[in-house]
């Protein structure tokens, strides 16, 4: 394992997972919400986490695969502030107190949403005057 990861990618996997998951949880906290309304905290960081991931990948594509960067964004921050996981128990919860319809339009929102999110994070990195040398 470690032969692949470096130490140093792991940390920056760790460190950027830390960060991610404070903010996903402050925001969670700081904007409770009952189960049949819509979860704007979990909606929000999917699709913030889905344009960063595509803002982050198409910046660090052409970078070395000993750096950081792309482990300490992508798979730390964004991987712990994006959340599938709350997602589900939310439409779970969503149906188990009698709102399909919510649950079904959240569902359709996330993916449709965050796939625009995706995509426009990949075009505006790629819309960026290339700095590099």
């Amino acid at each position: 394992m470690f032969e692949r990861h470096p130490a140093r990618k792991l940390a920056a996997i760790f460190i950027g997972g830390v960060v991610g998951a404070l903010i996903r949880v402050g925001l969670s906290e700081a904007f409770p919400h009952e189960v049949d309304a819509w979860p704007w905290p979990t909606f929000a960081v999917n699709v913030a986490g889905a344009f960063l991931i595509g803002y982050f990948f198409a910046a660090f594509r052409d970078h070395r695969p000993d750096q950081i960067h792309h482990p300490f964004f992508a798979t730390g921050i964004c991987g712990t502030l994006t959340t599938f996981s709350t997602m589900q128990l939310e439409l779970f919860n969503m149906v188990d107190a009698g709102e399909p319809a919510l649950a079904s339009v959240y569902l359709a929102a996330s993916l449709a949403v965050g796939y625009l999110a995706l995509r426009l994070g990949i075009a505006t990195e790629a819309s960026r005057p290339d700095t590099r040398t």
